[in-house]
Protein backbone atom coordinates (compact mmCIF):
# COMPACT_ATOMS: atom_id res chain seq x y z
CA UNK A 1 0.00 0.00 0.00
CA UNK A 2 1.51 3.32 -1.12
CA UNK A 3 0.53 6.78 0.10
CA UNK A 4 1.77 10.25 -0.72
CA UNK A 5 1.06 13.97 -0.36
CA UNK A 6 -0.96 14.09 2.85
CA UNK A 7 1.00 16.93 4.46
CA UNK A 8 1.32 20.68 4.00
CA UNK A 9 3.78 23.41 5.05
CA UNK A 10 1.60 24.12 8.07
CA UNK A 11 1.24 20.59 9.40
CA UNK A 12 0.68 16.91 8.87
CA UNK A 13 3.17 14.26 7.81
CA UNK A 14 2.86 11.25 5.53
CA UNK A 15 5.24 9.26 7.72
CA UNK A 16 2.92 9.88 10.67
CA UNK A 17 0.00 8.50 8.67
CA UNK A 18 2.16 5.40 8.09
CA UNK A 19 2.98 5.16 11.80
CA UNK A 20 -0.72 5.20 12.67
CA UNK A 21 -1.41 2.57 10.02
CA UNK A 22 1.25 0.24 11.40
CA UNK A 23 -0.67 0.05 14.67
CA UNK A 24 -4.08 -0.22 13.02
CA UNK A 25 -3.08 -2.87 10.47
CA UNK A 26 -1.37 -4.97 13.12
CA UNK A 27 -4.72 -4.88 14.91
CA UNK A 28 -6.24 -6.55 11.85
CA UNK A 29 -3.68 -9.35 11.97
CA UNK A 30 -1.27 -7.96 9.39
CA UNK A 31 2.25 -9.40 9.21
CA UNK A 32 4.75 -6.90 7.88
CA UNK A 33 7.27 -8.28 5.38
CA UNK A 34 9.47 -5.19 5.42
CA UNK A 35 9.98 -2.07 7.47
CA UNK A 36 7.77 0.77 6.26
CA UNK A 37 9.53 2.11 3.16
CA UNK A 38 10.22 5.85 3.08
CA UNK A 39 10.99 6.84 -0.50
CA UNK A 40 12.32 10.35 -1.11
CA UNK A 41 11.28 11.55 -4.56
CA UNK A 42 12.84 14.11 -6.91
CA UNK A 43 13.78 16.99 -4.56
CA UNK A 44 13.34 19.50 -7.40
CA UNK A 45 9.65 18.78 -8.02
CA UNK A 46 7.87 22.16 -7.94
CA UNK A 47 4.80 20.92 -6.06
CA UNK A 48 6.59 19.22 -3.15
CA UNK A 49 5.65 20.34 0.36
CA UNK A 50 8.67 19.68 2.60
CA UNK A 51 10.83 16.60 2.08
CA UNK A 52 8.89 15.09 -0.84
CA UNK A 53 8.57 11.65 0.77
CA UNK A 54 6.17 8.87 -0.13
CA UNK A 55 5.50 5.74 1.92
CA UNK A 56 4.87 2.08 1.16
CA UNK A 57 3.68 -0.51 3.69
CA UNK A 58 4.31 -4.12 2.64
CA UNK A 59 2.37 -6.74 4.57
CA UNK A 60 0.40 -9.97 4.43
CA UNK A 61 -3.20 -10.23 5.66
CA UNK A 62 -5.42 -13.06 6.83
CA UNK A 63 -8.02 -14.03 4.24
CA UNK A 64 -11.20 -12.03 4.39
CA UNK A 65 -9.85 -8.78 5.91
CA UNK A 66 -8.54 -7.10 2.76
CA UNK A 67 -11.63 -4.91 2.48
CA UNK A 68 -11.40 -3.83 6.11
CA UNK A 69 -7.69 -3.03 5.68
CA UNK A 70 -8.48 -0.76 2.73
CA UNK A 71 -11.17 1.02 4.76
CA UNK A 72 -8.69 1.58 7.61
CA UNK A 73 -6.17 3.09 5.19
CA UNK A 74 -8.70 5.42 3.55
CA UNK A 75 -10.20 6.47 6.91
CA UNK A 76 -6.73 7.30 8.26
CA UNK A 77 -5.83 9.42 5.23
CA UNK A 78 -9.24 11.10 5.41
CA UNK A 79 -8.68 12.08 9.04
CA UNK A 80 -4.99 13.06 8.77
CA UNK A 81 -4.71 14.69 5.34
CA UNK A 82 -4.15 18.46 5.17
CA UNK A 83 -6.96 18.94 2.66
CA UNK A 84 -7.33 22.69 3.28
CA UNK A 85 -3.97 23.26 1.60
CA UNK A 86 -4.31 23.84 -2.15
CA UNK A 87 -1.03 21.99 -2.77
CA UNK A 88 -2.05 18.87 -0.81
CA UNK A 89 -3.45 16.19 -3.13
CA UNK A 90 -3.20 12.79 -1.44
CA UNK A 91 -3.02 9.49 -3.27
CA UNK A 92 -3.36 5.87 -2.10
CA UNK A 93 -2.39 2.87 -4.24
CA UNK A 94 -3.20 -0.74 -3.35
CA UNK A 95 -1.22 -3.57 -4.91
CA UNK A 96 -1.36 -7.34 -4.44
CA UNK A 97 1.45 -9.74 -5.37
CA UNK A 98 4.93 -9.25 -6.78
CA UNK A 99 6.25 -5.93 -8.04
CA UNK A 100 6.68 -5.93 -11.82
CA UNK A 101 9.74 -4.40 -13.49
CA UNK A 102 7.56 -1.72 -15.12
CA UNK A 103 6.62 -0.44 -11.64
CA UNK A 104 10.22 -0.52 -10.46
CA UNK A 105 11.29 1.49 -13.49
CA UNK A 106 8.48 3.99 -12.92
CA UNK A 107 9.63 4.47 -9.32
CA UNK A 108 13.19 5.15 -10.43
CA UNK A 109 12.03 7.81 -12.90
CA UNK A 110 9.93 9.57 -10.25
CA UNK A 111 13.01 9.79 -7.99
CA UNK A 112 15.22 11.04 -10.83
CA UNK A 113 12.86 13.26 -12.81
CA UNK A 114 9.32 14.48 -13.52
CA UNK A 115 6.58 12.01 -14.47
CA UNK A 116 3.06 12.79 -15.67
CA UNK A 117 -0.05 11.81 -13.72
CA UNK A 118 -1.69 10.11 -16.69
CA UNK A 119 1.18 7.63 -16.89
CA UNK A 120 0.75 6.75 -13.21
CA UNK A 121 -3.00 6.32 -13.66
CA UNK A 122 -2.51 4.03 -16.66
CA UNK A 123 -0.08 1.81 -14.74
CA UNK A 124 -2.43 1.67 -11.75
CA UNK A 125 -5.32 0.69 -14.01
CA UNK A 126 -3.29 -2.10 -15.61
CA UNK A 127 -1.29 -3.54 -12.73
CA UNK A 128 -2.66 -2.53 -9.32
CA UNK A 129 -5.53 -3.60 -7.07
CA UNK A 130 -7.10 -0.18 -6.75
CA UNK A 131 -6.38 3.43 -5.84
CA UNK A 132 -7.93 6.48 -4.24
CA UNK A 133 -6.96 9.93 -5.47
CA UNK A 134 -8.00 13.16 -3.79
CA UNK A 135 -8.50 16.59 -5.38
CA UNK A 136 -6.23 16.73 -8.46
CA UNK A 137 -4.97 13.17 -7.66
CA UNK A 138 -1.29 14.09 -8.05
CA UNK A 139 -0.38 12.08 -4.94
CA UNK A 140 -0.98 8.92 -6.98
CA UNK A 141 2.39 9.48 -8.67
CA UNK A 142 4.35 9.27 -5.43
CA UNK A 143 2.14 6.53 -4.01
CA UNK A 144 2.77 4.30 -7.03
CA UNK A 145 6.48 5.16 -6.95
CA UNK A 146 6.60 4.03 -3.32
CA UNK A 147 4.97 0.70 -4.28
CA UNK A 148 7.55 0.15 -7.03
CA UNK A 149 10.51 1.37 -4.99
CA UNK A 150 11.76 -1.90 -3.49
CA UNK A 151 15.10 -0.30 -2.50
CA UNK A 152 16.99 -3.48 -3.32
CA UNK A 153 20.25 -1.58 -3.76
CA UNK A 154 21.79 0.91 -1.35
CA UNK A 155 19.49 1.97 1.49
CA UNK A 156 19.58 3.38 5.01
CA UNK A 157 17.27 3.48 8.01
CA UNK A 158 15.55 6.25 9.92
CA UNK A 159 13.84 5.97 13.29
CA UNK A 160 11.19 8.68 13.53
CA UNK A 161 9.64 9.67 16.85
CA UNK A 162 6.33 11.54 17.05
CA UNK A 163 4.98 14.16 19.43
CA UNK A 164 1.86 14.09 21.52
CA UNK A 165 -0.94 16.13 19.91
CA UNK A 166 -0.90 18.85 22.57
CA UNK A 167 2.82 19.50 21.97
CA UNK A 168 2.67 20.12 18.25
CA UNK A 169 3.52 23.66 17.27
CA UNK A 170 5.58 24.26 20.44
CA UNK A 171 9.39 24.22 20.70
CA UNK A 172 10.80 20.68 20.75
CA UNK A 173 12.24 19.77 24.15
CA UNK A 174 15.36 17.86 23.07
CA UNK A 175 18.62 18.01 25.04
CA UNK A 176 21.29 19.07 22.49
CA UNK A 177 24.11 17.70 24.65
CA UNK A 178 22.59 14.23 24.55
CA UNK A 179 22.40 14.36 20.75
CA UNK A 180 26.09 15.27 20.55
CA UNK A 181 26.95 12.46 22.96
CA UNK A 182 24.96 10.03 20.82
CA UNK A 183 26.74 11.28 17.72
CA UNK A 184 30.14 10.70 19.29
CA UNK A 185 29.15 7.18 20.37
CA UNK A 186 27.39 6.13 17.15
CA UNK A 187 29.02 8.36 14.54
CA UNK A 188 30.23 5.36 12.54
CA UNK A 189 26.76 3.86 12.21
CA UNK A 190 24.52 6.98 12.14
CA UNK A 191 24.88 10.16 10.10
CA UNK A 192 23.93 13.84 9.88
CA UNK A 193 23.13 14.21 13.58
CA UNK A 194 25.21 17.34 14.17
CA UNK A 195 26.73 19.87 11.77
CA UNK A 196 30.53 19.92 12.27
CA UNK A 197 30.93 23.56 11.20
CA UNK A 198 28.29 25.07 13.49
CA UNK A 199 27.56 22.29 16.07
CA UNK A 200 23.89 22.67 15.06
CA UNK A 201 21.72 19.69 15.99
CA UNK A 202 20.15 18.31 12.80
CA UNK A 203 17.80 15.55 13.94
CA UNK A 204 14.71 17.70 14.64
CA UNK A 205 12.50 19.65 12.21
CA UNK A 206 11.36 23.16 13.10
CA UNK A 207 7.75 23.28 11.93
CA UNK A 208 4.39 22.31 13.45
CA UNK A 209 4.44 18.75 12.04
CA UNK A 210 4.08 15.69 14.31
CA UNK A 211 7.76 14.60 14.15
CA UNK A 212 9.77 15.10 17.34
CA UNK A 213 13.09 13.93 15.88
CA UNK A 214 14.56 11.37 13.52
CA UNK A 215 17.87 9.49 13.59
CA UNK A 216 19.36 8.22 10.31
CA UNK A 217 21.73 5.29 10.23
CA UNK A 218 23.19 2.25 8.51
CA UNK A 219 21.23 -0.38 10.42
CA UNK A 220 17.98 -0.61 12.37
CA UNK A 221 20.01 -1.66 15.41
CA UNK A 222 22.03 1.58 15.27
CA UNK A 223 19.03 3.92 15.13
CA UNK A 224 17.30 1.96 17.89
CA UNK A 225 20.37 2.33 20.11
CA UNK A 226 20.36 6.05 19.40
CA UNK A 227 16.93 6.75 20.89
CA UNK A 228 18.10 5.24 24.17
CA UNK A 229 20.77 7.96 24.35
CA UNK A 230 18.71 11.01 23.39
CA UNK A 231 17.08 12.86 26.28
CA UNK A 232 13.75 14.61 25.69
CA UNK A 233 11.52 16.51 28.10
CA UNK A 234 8.20 15.74 26.45
CA UNK A 235 6.23 12.55 25.79
CA UNK A 236 6.89 10.41 22.71
CA UNK A 237 3.54 9.30 21.32
CA UNK A 238 4.98 6.61 19.03
CA UNK A 239 8.02 5.73 16.92
CA UNK A 240 8.74 3.65 13.82
CA UNK A 241 11.87 2.49 11.99
CA UNK A 242 11.70 3.15 8.23
CA UNK A 243 13.87 1.66 5.49
CA UNK A 244 14.69 4.45 3.08
CA UNK A 245 16.70 5.75 0.12
CA UNK A 246 17.85 8.77 2.15
CA UNK A 247 21.57 9.45 2.02
CA UNK A 248 22.09 7.30 -1.09
CA UNK A 249 22.22 9.80 -4.00
CA UNK A 250 19.42 7.76 -5.57
CA UNK A 251 18.27 10.83 -7.50
CA UNK A 252 21.59 11.18 -9.35
CA UNK A 253 22.00 8.80 -12.28
CA UNK A 254 25.09 9.06 -14.48
CA UNK A 255 26.37 12.08 -16.38
CA UNK A 256 24.30 14.05 -18.88
CA UNK A 257 25.24 16.37 -21.71
CA UNK A 258 24.67 20.02 -20.96
CA UNK A 259 22.41 20.21 -24.00
CA UNK A 260 20.16 17.51 -22.47
CA UNK A 261 19.61 19.24 -19.11
CA UNK A 262 16.00 19.88 -18.12
CA UNK A 263 14.68 22.24 -15.43
CA UNK A 264 13.52 20.61 -12.16
CA UNK A 265 15.55 17.45 -12.81
CA UNK A 266 18.61 16.20 -10.94
CA UNK A 267 21.73 15.94 -13.10
CA UNK A 268 25.45 15.12 -13.14
CA UNK A 269 27.68 17.08 -15.55
CA UNK A 270 31.36 16.42 -16.28
CA UNK A 271 33.54 18.97 -18.02
CA UNK A 272 36.09 21.75 -17.67
CA UNK A 273 35.70 25.05 -15.86
CA UNK A 274 35.26 27.59 -18.66
CA UNK A 275 34.63 30.73 -16.59
CA UNK A 276 36.30 31.67 -13.35
CA UNK A 277 34.26 31.53 -10.12
CA UNK A 278 32.64 34.80 -9.10
CA UNK A 279 30.70 35.84 -6.01
CA UNK A 280 27.31 37.42 -6.64
CA UNK A 281 24.84 39.29 -4.44
CA UNK A 282 23.93 37.23 -1.38
CA UNK A 283 27.32 35.54 -1.15
CA UNK A 284 26.55 32.83 -3.72
CA UNK A 285 29.46 31.53 -5.83
CA UNK A 286 28.93 30.83 -9.54
CA UNK A 287 31.31 29.16 -12.01
CA UNK A 288 30.75 27.78 -15.49
CA UNK A 289 31.42 24.28 -16.82
CA UNK A 290 31.72 23.27 -20.47
CA UNK A 291 31.38 19.60 -21.44
CA UNK A 292 31.89 19.97 -25.18
CA UNK A 293 28.17 20.29 -25.89
CA UNK A 294 27.59 23.56 -24.08
CA UNK A 295 28.09 25.69 -20.98
CA UNK A 296 26.14 25.58 -17.72
CA UNK A 297 26.51 27.75 -14.63
CA UNK A 298 27.05 25.88 -11.36
CA UNK A 299 25.98 27.54 -8.10
CA UNK A 300 27.25 27.05 -4.56
CA UNK A 301 24.77 29.00 -2.45
CA UNK A 302 25.53 30.98 0.69
CA UNK A 303 23.97 28.43 3.12
CA UNK A 304 26.53 25.84 1.97
CA UNK A 305 29.19 27.57 4.07
CA UNK A 306 32.75 26.38 3.47
CA UNK A 307 31.68 24.55 0.32
CA UNK A 308 31.68 27.95 -1.42
CA UNK A 309 35.40 28.30 -0.63
CA UNK A 310 36.07 25.12 -2.59
CA UNK A 311 34.20 26.54 -5.57
CA UNK A 312 36.12 29.81 -5.33
CA UNK A 313 39.46 27.96 -5.65
CA UNK A 314 38.57 26.52 -9.06
CA UNK A 315 40.36 27.86 -12.13
CA UNK A 316 39.71 27.73 -15.84
CA UNK A 317 40.75 24.37 -17.24
CA UNK A 318 40.05 22.38 -14.05
CA UNK A 319 38.10 19.22 -14.85
CA UNK A 320 35.16 18.60 -12.54
CA UNK A 321 32.07 16.46 -12.11
CA UNK A 322 29.22 18.57 -10.74
CA UNK A 323 25.93 17.17 -9.42
CA UNK A 324 22.71 18.82 -8.29
CA UNK A 325 19.30 20.08 -9.35
CA UNK A 326 18.72 22.00 -12.58
CA UNK A 327 17.01 25.36 -12.13
CA UNK A 328 15.61 27.69 -14.76
CA UNK A 329 16.77 31.31 -14.35
CA UNK A 330 16.51 34.35 -16.63
CA UNK A 331 19.97 33.74 -18.08
CA UNK A 332 19.31 30.06 -18.80
CA UNK A 333 19.88 26.94 -16.70
CA UNK A 334 21.83 26.71 -13.47
CA UNK A 335 23.00 23.56 -11.69
CA UNK A 336 22.44 24.00 -7.94
CA UNK A 337 25.39 22.10 -6.51
CA UNK A 338 24.89 19.22 -4.09
CA UNK A 339 28.23 17.53 -4.80
CA UNK A 340 31.46 18.51 -6.54
CA UNK A 341 34.24 16.19 -7.64
CA UNK A 342 37.51 17.80 -8.68
CA UNK A 343 38.93 15.34 -11.20
CA UNK A 344 42.01 17.18 -12.47
CA UNK A 345 43.64 20.52 -11.73
CA UNK A 346 44.89 22.74 -14.53
CA UNK A 347 48.48 23.93 -14.23
CA UNK A 348 48.73 27.58 -13.17
CA UNK A 349 51.74 29.75 -14.01
CA UNK A 350 53.02 33.27 -13.32
CA UNK A 351 55.78 35.12 -15.17
CA UNK A 352 58.65 36.21 -12.87
CA UNK A 353 61.96 38.02 -13.32
CA UNK A 354 64.95 35.74 -13.93
CA UNK A 355 67.65 35.14 -11.33
CA UNK A 356 71.12 36.59 -11.95
CA UNK A 357 73.25 33.98 -13.81
CA UNK A 358 76.39 35.20 -11.96
CA UNK A 359 75.30 35.35 -8.30
CA UNK A 360 71.72 34.00 -8.26
CA UNK A 361 70.23 37.19 -6.85
CA UNK A 362 67.01 38.93 -7.92
CA UNK A 363 67.01 41.06 -11.07
CA UNK A 364 65.04 44.02 -12.34
CA UNK A 365 63.99 45.01 -15.82
CA UNK A 366 66.03 47.57 -17.72
CA UNK A 367 63.03 48.42 -19.93
CA UNK A 368 60.93 46.68 -22.54
CA UNK A 369 63.16 44.45 -24.67
CA UNK A 370 66.37 45.62 -22.95
CA UNK A 371 66.97 42.62 -20.62
CA UNK A 372 67.56 42.59 -16.86
CA UNK A 373 70.06 44.00 -14.34
CA UNK A 374 71.14 42.21 -11.13
CA UNK A 375 70.17 44.14 -8.01
CA UNK A 376 73.19 42.82 -6.08
CA UNK A 377 76.21 42.51 -8.39
CA UNK A 378 75.05 44.89 -11.12
CA UNK A 379 75.38 42.39 -13.99
CA UNK A 380 73.52 43.55 -17.09
CA UNK A 381 72.32 40.98 -19.61
CA UNK A 382 70.14 42.12 -22.55
CA UNK A 383 69.32 38.46 -23.38
CA UNK A 384 67.67 37.64 -20.05
CA UNK A 385 63.84 37.35 -20.09
CA UNK A 386 61.04 36.54 -17.69
CA UNK A 387 60.58 32.88 -16.80
CA UNK A 388 57.38 30.91 -16.24
CA UNK A 389 56.85 29.62 -12.71
CA UNK A 390 54.20 27.05 -11.78
CA UNK A 391 51.96 28.21 -8.93
CA UNK A 392 50.77 25.79 -6.27
CA UNK A 393 47.01 25.30 -5.93
CA UNK A 394 45.01 25.67 -2.71
CA UNK A 395 42.80 22.84 -3.89
CA UNK A 396 43.22 19.09 -4.23
CA UNK A 397 41.67 16.48 -6.46
CA UNK A 398 38.83 14.86 -4.53
CA UNK A 399 35.15 14.83 -3.58
CA UNK A 400 33.58 17.85 -1.87
CA UNK A 401 30.13 18.22 -0.30
CA UNK A 402 28.30 21.05 1.45
CA UNK A 403 28.09 20.74 5.26
CA UNK A 404 25.36 18.38 6.56
CA UNK A 405 23.07 21.30 7.49
CA UNK A 406 22.78 22.06 3.76
CA UNK A 407 22.27 18.46 2.61
CA UNK A 408 19.10 17.35 0.92
CA UNK A 409 17.50 14.18 2.25
CA UNK A 410 18.90 12.15 -0.65
CA UNK A 411 22.44 13.55 -0.52
CA UNK A 412 24.94 10.82 0.36
CA UNK A 413 27.21 12.16 3.14
CA UNK A 414 30.95 11.59 3.01
CA UNK A 415 30.67 9.21 5.96
CA UNK A 416 28.57 6.81 3.87
CA UNK A 417 31.08 6.33 1.05
CA UNK A 418 32.28 2.74 1.23
CA UNK A 419 29.22 1.67 3.25
CA UNK A 420 26.82 1.22 0.34
CA UNK A 421 24.56 -1.82 0.60
CA UNK A 422 23.44 -4.26 -2.03
CA UNK A 423 21.68 -6.81 0.15
CA UNK A 424 18.06 -7.82 0.47
CA UNK A 425 16.10 -7.85 3.70
CA UNK A 426 16.06 -11.31 5.30
CA UNK A 427 14.78 -10.72 8.83
CA UNK A 428 13.36 -7.69 10.60
CA UNK A 429 14.94 -6.38 13.78
CA UNK A 430 12.68 -6.22 16.83
CA UNK A 431 11.40 -3.87 18.10
CA UNK A 432 10.87 -1.69 15.05
CA UNK A 433 7.79 0.26 16.23
CA UNK A 434 5.96 1.54 19.29
CA UNK A 435 3.12 0.92 19.87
Amino acid sequence: MGIDDTDSPSGGCTTYVAALLVERLLGLGARFTDYPNLLRLNPNAPWKTRGNASICLRFELPEGVEGEAKRVVVDTVDSQGEFDCENTNPGIVFHVGGILEVLREFSKRVVQGIVALDEAEALIEEHCAGAVGYKNRRGLIGALAAVGGLQEGDHTYELLTYRALEKRGTPRMIDPASVKEMDEALGDSTFNNVDPETSQVLIAPHGPDPILYGVRGETPQAVYRAIGMIRVDEPVERWVIFRTNQGTDAHLNGTRNVTDLKPRNPAVVEGKVSKMPRTITGGHVIFTVNDGTGDVDCAAYEPTGGFREVALRLREGDRVRAAGGVRQVEEGLTLNLERLEVLDLAEQFVMVNPRCPACGSATESMGRGQGFRCKKCGLRDPKLSKRRLEVGRELEVGLYLPPPRAHRHLTKPLSRYGKEKNDRLTQMFEPWHLP
